[in-house]
């Protein structure tokens, strides 16, 4: 498809600046908003860009421009996307602009979407197709941007996509993708539950569609989709899809059934991460990867970080960092693991309800420590489900908050429980990332428990 001539680039970090690095490469006349000066921008000025740094948005930066290029973080309200949708303008996003610029014989891509585990999913169908002999990243919303790897050394590329980055997209259409669940989550962004799971269908677009035979939602939608389906599911597969049987991942989508590998070769440990497996199995199935590679991927593969991991063991408690979990749904596949848990939570919770996991997962608390901008909702929630469970609320504002974190869950926990970072909630009220708040709590645990140790 066509990209034109003049174009606005709105957001100049990563993605952004690779936007508008490529549309530079393309002859392009880019003018890039943001709201901060940076390094970044100041390189895309010295390529020719018109850069603009101001703190609200100026229509008139619209005139002239054909296409809007927004990055993810920029929701269909903001004043940029009105604006271009009043003016007529197209908008769309990195992946969106990545797809419209491959060229005859670039590598197909293998999408993962839904609500969480998109990251574990995308690395270990990146390992299934390395482990083939095909030339493969995990790219998308982890690892480079993809405008940089759309006519990249690659056969297959296994593609990371957000909401956000699907909303923003129109032509892009994966040879497959997977939506491995949905529960609520963004709904700031997107506005509504509805318009969110709507987002994530963009990834059937080419036809084929794997999906969560255990999740009614995902079931639901795939209702209406006129993609090809398969599915998966943690039950005994039926013809026609993947599942588990008698304690082995199985494909029964040909004649006869066919073993992959034990569950007890899926890590990290976990039904959700089973699942996980049987989606991307599922996906690497459809470029031909063989479930001999695929059951040797699984066997290899290494967890990314910061998803339900364990950092040490110290007087039979076990300190675990699942960072990752920031939104509710994530957080209850860790609260199920585990027995006896001193509960770290708190954060942005989006406008999501938290109230569901607190009913849910009181019972098994010891007690629970609460940080983050969101921590008097959480707060709220255990009063009222768990009135008598001990909770510290922190009202620190940086990452020596979790000095304080540690100390308080050490306090509480016993042997036999875990002490488990499972926020809830995103992580940029106080950290830079949902990364830095986990190295912040594994640093702190660590201090804690080796200080006791000497």
């Amino acid at each position: 498809m066509r990209i034109a001539s003049n174009v606005l680039v709105a957001g100049a970090r990563v993605a952004g600046a690779a936007c508008a690095d490529i549309l530079l490469d393309r002859g392009a006349n880019v003018t890039v908003y943001d709201r901060e000066d940076s390094e970044r921008l100041q390189a895309l000025a010295a390529r020719g860009a018109r850069c603009v740094v101001a703190d609200t948005f100026d229509p008139a930066l619209l005139d002239g421009i054909e296409q809007v290029v927004l990055s993810p973080g920029f929701p269909p309200h903001h004043p940029i996307a009105t604006a271009a949708d009043d003016a007529g303008i197209e908008t769309f996003s990195e992946p969106e602009l990545a797809w419209r610029l491959r060229e005859p014989g670039a590598a197909r891509w293998l999408a993962v979407t839904g609500t969480n585990g998109k990251t574990t999913t995308t690395t270990m169908l990146a390992a299934m197709l390395e482990t083939a002999g095909l030339r493969t990243a995990a790219l998308g919303n982890i690892g480079v941007p993809l405008v940089h790897a759309a006519n990249g050394p690659f056969d297959v590329i296994a593609v990371e996509l957000s909401s956000y980055q699907l909303h923003w997209s129109s032509a892009l259409a994966p040879t497959a993708g997977a939506v491995l669940n949905l529960a609520p989550d963004h709904l700031d962004w997107h506005g509504n539950f509805d318009a969110y799971a709507e987002a994530k269908t963009a990834v059937w677009r080419g036809g084929q569609a794997v999906v969560n035979l255990d999740d009614p939602s995902v079931v639901a939608l795939a209702k209406h989709t006129e993609a090809e389906v398969t599915g998966f599911t943690l039950n005994h597969p039926e013809p026609g899809q993947f599942g588990v049987a008698l304690g082995f991942l199985v494909d029964y989508t040909g004649p006869e059934p066919v073993q992959i590998c034990s569950v007890d070769d899926v890590h990290p440990a976990g039904w959700h991460n089973v699942a996980n497996a049987l989606a991307a199995a599922a996906l690497a199935r459809q470029v031909g990867v063989t479930h001999a590679d695929i059951g040797d991927a699984l066997r290899k593969y290494v967890p990314e970080p910061h998803r339900n991991v364990t950092l040490v063991e110290h007087h039979g408690v076990t300190w675990v960092d699942d960072s990752k979990a920031t939104n509710p749904h994530a957080a209850a596949a860790a609260l199920a693991s585990y027995d006896s848990i001193v509960w770290v939570a708190g954060g942005q919770l989006k406008g999501v309800d938290v109230d569901g996991l607190v009913a849910e997962y009181a019972p098994k608390m010891r007690g629970a420590v609460l940080i983050g901008q969101d921590r008097a909702l959480v707060a709220d929630a255990l009063a009222r489900h768990a009135p008598g469970l001990p909770v510290v609320v922190l009202d620190g504002r940086d990452d020596a908050v979790m000095t304080e974190v540690a100390a308080h869950a050490a306090a509480m926990a016993e042997p036999g429980d875990t002490v488990l970072l499972s926020p809830a909630g995103a992580s940029y009220d106080m950290f830079t990332s949902y990364a830095h708040r986990g190295d912040a709590f594994a640093a702190a645990a660590r201090a804690l428990t080796e200080g006791e140790t000497e």
